[in-house]
C-alpha cells in the first residue's frame, strides 16, 4: 500500500457490512433504474459503489449498463476490448447474453460501448421498443437480488425502456441551485411512463449528491428538497470527495480504492438505509385492535 494511503484491503468492506446483514430482506429480485436526465448528478458513481456495497453484504447484485459512454463498465475495470457481450446485444435480442463477473464478489456486470449510441434510433421503427429491455431482463433478473440499471442523463428510448424494465427508481439529485427544476421533469416522466406502461413503477428514493457542507446553496438544496419530498429523501448524503472523483481512473469501486474516505462510507451507509428501509417494507403491517 503507498504510504499516506487510505485504501484498505477488501476485506474491510465486507466487514463493514455484518450490521445489516440479518434485517430479514425479501430476497426477491428488485429491479432499480438510477436515473436522472441531468448530466454530472453522479448516477454512475452511486450504481457502481451502491452496488459494491450492497454486494458486500451478500446480496447477489447485476448491473446493467445502458449508457453509451460505458462509464459504469470503466468504473469496474472493463476495458472496451472486454465488453465481448453488451447491453446492445441484449436489447437487440441475444438470448445468449451472460452477466460478467467484476473484481467485487457477488457482483455481475452487463457492459456497454458505444454501439448503444445507435440503439436510440434502431428501437425507434421496432415493435414493442419501450418493452426490449424488459423482455430481455426476464430471464437473467431472477439469478439476482437486486438489479441497478445505469441510466443515460437523457430522457430518450434507452432511459424509457429502464423505467419500463424496473420496479423502483432511485435519483441522485446533485445539491445544486437548479436541482427541483430537474427533479420535476423526471418525476413527471415517470408518471407518465407509469400510467402507459408500468403501473407498478415507484420513486423508492432520492439519494443527495455532491453535498458540501460548507456552502450554504448545499443546505439550502438539501432543506428544500427534503421539504417537498419528504421521506423519498435518504438520509445518508454523498459528499464532494475527491476521493469519489478519483477511483473510475483507477479502474475501481471507491470502497475498493480508498475505503476509509468520507465517501466510500457514505455508500456503505447508504446501502444500509436502503436495506433496513427494504426490511420495514418487509414487515407485515400490525393486525388491526391488536394491543
Amino acid at each position: 500500500m503507498t504510504q499516506g494511503s487510505d485504501t484498505t484491503s477488501g476485506a474491510g468492506l465486507y466487514d463493514a457490512g455484518k450490521s445489516t446483514q440479518h434485517l430479514g430482506y425479501d430476497k426477491s429480485s428488485r429491479i432499480i433504474a438510477i436515473a436522472n436526465q441531468k448530466g454530472g448528478v453522479g448516477k454512475t458513481t452511486t450504481t457502481i459503489n451502491l452496488a459494491t456495497a450492497l454486494a458486500a453484504v451478500g446480496r447477489k447484485v447485476l448491473v446493467v449498463d445502458i449508457d453509451s459512454q460505458g462509464n459504469a463498465s470503466t468504473g469496474f475495470g472493463i476495458p472496451p476490448s472486454d465488453r465481448r457481450q453488451t447491453s446492445y446485444d441484449l436489447l437487440a435480442g441475444d438470448t445468449t447474453v451472460t452477466p460478467m463477473p467484476t473484481m467485487v464478489p457477488g457482483l455481475f456486470l452487463i457492459p456497454a460501448t458505444v454501439d448503444l449510441a445507435g440503439a436510440e434510433i434502431e428501437l425507434i421503427s421496432t415493435s414493442g421498443r419501450q418493452e426490449k429491455l424488459k423482455r430481455a431482463l426476464g430471464d437473467i433478473a431472477g439469478d439476482f437480488d437486486l438489479v441497478l440499471i445505469d441510466c443515460p442523463p437523457a430522457l430518450g428510448m434507452l432511459t424509457l425502456n429502464a423505467l419500463v424494465a424496473a420496479d423502483e427508481v432511485l435519483v441522485p439529485l446533485q445539491c445544486e441551485f437548479f436541482a427541483l427544476e430537474g427533479l420535476s421533469l423526471l418525476l413527471s416522466t415517470i408518471e407518465r411512463v407509469r400510467e402507459a406502461y408500468n403501473p407498478d413503477l415507484k420513486v423508492s428514493g432520492i439519494v443527495l449528491t455532491m453535498y458540501d457542507g460548507r456552502n450554504r446553496l448545499s443546505r439550502e438544496v438539501v432543506a428544500d428538497v427534503r421539504k417537498v419530498m419528504g421521506e423519498k429523501v435518504y438520509r445518508t448524503m454523498i459528499p464532494r470527495n475527491v476521493r469519489v472523483s478519483e477511483a473510475p481512473s483507477y479502474g475501481k469501486p471507491v470502497m475498493l480504492h480508498a475505503f476509509q474516505s468520507a465517501g466510500a462510507q457514505a455508500y456503505v451507509h447508504l446501502a444500509g438505509e436502503m436495506l433496513r428501509r427494504e426490511a420495514a417494507a418487509a414487515r407485515p403491517a400490525p393486525m388491526q385492535g391488536a394491543a
